[in-house]
């Protein structure tokens, strides 16, 4: 196992900087998952650690050894890719095995930890199989296997479950969690999906434009954004933004799921009337977009009401976030309590 830290780092192409001035630190044996949309710079920053990018500026530490001029083979880092990249003429077996064979492991050595790994992940049966004639997450497996059977100090995934369907994905979701807990080692995991960094991640890095915005327990992102881009970033549907009625230019986020449909829901609130504009059944959920005159409010509740109906939301103080004017989180204190309460006549 190792922890990693990346100090001052910046990546650039030519004049194109990507990751400018990046600082991470990584705990050893966590499962840390670096999160965002396309572009935000999360594979590039995979890439530098594992070595496949070189680092235009900064240091990139593996404990504390700095690997910037260590090729990438000699870094002792598995990495599992989107594409599985098996060799089509080997058995499972032998793909599992092709890494140690490489790395000139004894005979039985290789056989004591394929078996081991196959066990982990459920290929024993499928050993002797070709890639072609197993499934999809099966495959998915092998490349897991491949990666862990070297026994590296840090673990590296590159959203591997994305070829996969919905089903499948979240099945091998938990298969990565119990695999992490049985093997101890570092994992960091590459992901533009919210769900599977909320679900598998102990520490999650999010990030944008090539820097992070906030590096917190999935727990803590969700109920502590540090501001409207986190908040809006964590949650489907994406937490409500009204601005244009508080003083100073502050803005009000409130999470879908926070708002009530009733009028009185025994908290301290404020209470907005609105028309039911759409509704979308999600079995035990149901999403409503309600129009008030502070704009459309989502909301995601199981209360069943009718489509069009005019009602009342309640949205208790104790479940708003408060952002200044550069989308910033602020303390919601009394003051910002009393000037909410006047700005929407609570």
């Amino acid at each position: 196992m190792s922890s990693i830290s990346l100090k001052n780092v910046t990546k650039a192409y030519g004049n194109d900087v990507v990751i400018s001035n990046l600082n991470l630190e990584i705990q050893d044996g966590s499962f840390t998952v670096l999160v965002g949309a396309s572009g935000c710079g999360k594979t590039t920053t995979l890439r530098m650690i594992t070595g496949l990018e070189t680092v235009t500026a900064g240091d990139i530490y593996l404990d504390n050894d700095r690997v910037n001029d260590i090729a990438p083979g000699k870094r002792d880092i598995s990495m599992v890719f989107q594409n599985y990249a098996l060799y089509p003429t080997m058995t499972v077996e032998e793909n599992i095995e092709f890494g140690l064979v490489n790395k000139k492991i004894a005979k039985e050595e290789r056989k004591r930890r394929i078996k081991e790994v196959s066990e982990i992940v459920g290929l024993t049966e499928y050993l002797n199989r070709k890639p072609a004639n197993l499934s999809g997450g099966q495959r998915q497996r092998v490349a897991l296997a491949r990666a862990m059977v070297k026994e590296p100090r840090v673990f590296m995934m590159d959203e591997p479950l994305s070829n996969l369907d919905a089903k499948l994905r979240a099945q091998m979701r938990v298969e990565l969690i119990n695999m992490h807990k049985r093997m101890g080692t570092t994992f960091v995991y590459v992901t533009h999906d919210q769900v599977e960094a909320m679900s598998m991640a102990d520490d999650i890095v999010l990030m944008d434009k090539g820097k992070i915005i906030q590096q917190s327990s999935p727990k803590e992102l969700y109920h502590n954004p540090n501001c409207i881009f986190t908040a809006q970033f964590i949650g489907s549907p994406q937490t409500n933004v009204i601005n244009g009625y508080l003083p100073n230019q502050m803005k009000l986020g409130i999470r879908p799921e926070k708002i009530k449909l009733t009028g009185d829901n025994g908290l301290e609130s404020i209470h907005i009337p609105g028309q039911v504009q759409t509704k979308e059944m999600l079995g035990s959920e149901i999403i409503y977009s309600i129009l008030t005159k502070y704009g459309t409010l989502m909301c995601k509740t199981d209360v069943d009401v009718e489509d069009g109906a005019s009602l009342t939301v309640s949205v208790p103080y104790e479940n708003m976030y408060l952002f200044d004017k550069n989308g910033k989180r602020i303390a919601f204190d009394q003051d910002k309590k009393d000037a909410v309460s006047a700005s929407f006549g609570a």
